[in-house]
């Protein structure tokens, strides 16, 4: 029986997610950088990345074509608020 996130009871198809998705912006300390996490309708991560780094993949999460808005959305994100992802 396959345990893998996306197939697990509970747990939606990461796919499908686009317009149930969650971001919030993680301030970093010293040298710990600043990270964005992805979270799905049930706030569970996935998709963790450092801000200043893009994020690769983005089709695996439904925001293919959407590099532009997303990192726009980063920058102009407050840290430590959780709000719905809407691009």
């Amino acid at each position: 029986m396959d345990k893998t996130l996306t197939t697990a009871p509970g747990y939606s198809n990461i796919p499908e997610l686009t317009s149930k998705m969650y971001i919030i912006k993680v301030k970093g300390k010293a040298k710990i950088p600043d990270y964005i996490q992805l979270r799905d309708e049930n706030f569970v991560l996935i998709a963790y990345f450092r801000a200043d780094r893009p994020l690769k993949n983005l089709d695996k999460y439904g925001l293919d074509g959407k590099e532009s808005a997303l990192k726009q959305l980063i920058t102009d994100l407050p840290f430590g608020k959780l709000q719905k992802l809407e691009i």
